[in-house]
């Protein structure tokens, strides 16, 4: 009589066994895929209008390979040069200090950022008047990129 009460308990243990097999194996892929859902929805862009990354403009970052791998300073450098084709000097060098503001992580790169859009104003409004918008930014980064192009 013994053996059977047993196999009885046994029994009760292989449902619940099974179970807890079950969710160990699934609850870790659970926990991974909603914290990296969780991850995806956190504003890292620093701008409060776009605060969820979608698919589609996953794909349109994916569909140009160089965009996906640009560091931030790399962005930031020909966003300014290519606002420099629209402003003077002196709008693009305050958006550079509003940048280095926001994101103190890109102060090393200041230095090197100012001095080519000091050489692009040399190439779009000449030595003079490029000198004319020079100002203290980056340790007055601007005004060598405009001498080294002007020399």
């Amino acid at each position: 009589m013994k053996h059977s009460t047993n196999q009885q308990k046994r029994r009760g243990r292989g449902p619940a066994r099974r179970i807890g097999r079950t969710l160990a194996l699934v609850l870790p892929v659970v926990l991974v895929l909603s914290g990296t859902l969780a991850v995806t929805r956190v504003n890292w862009s620093g701008n409060p209008s776009n605060s969820v990354l979608t698919a589609s403009d996953a794909s349109d970052i994916a569909a140009d390979g160089k965009a996906a791998h640009r560091a931030p300073q790399d962005v930031l450098r020909d966003k300014l040069l290519t606002e420099l084709q629209e402003n003077d000097p002196g709008v693009v060098l305050t958006h550079l200090q509003q940048a280095v503001a926001e994101r103190p992580s890109l102060a090393k790169h200041c230095t090197s950022i100012a001095r080519a859009l000091g050489r692009a104003a040399v190439r779009i409004y000449g030595p003079t008047r490029a000198q004319s918008y020079a100002r203290p930014v980056c340790d007055t980064s601007f005004a060598s990129g405009v001498a080294a192009s002007h020399i």
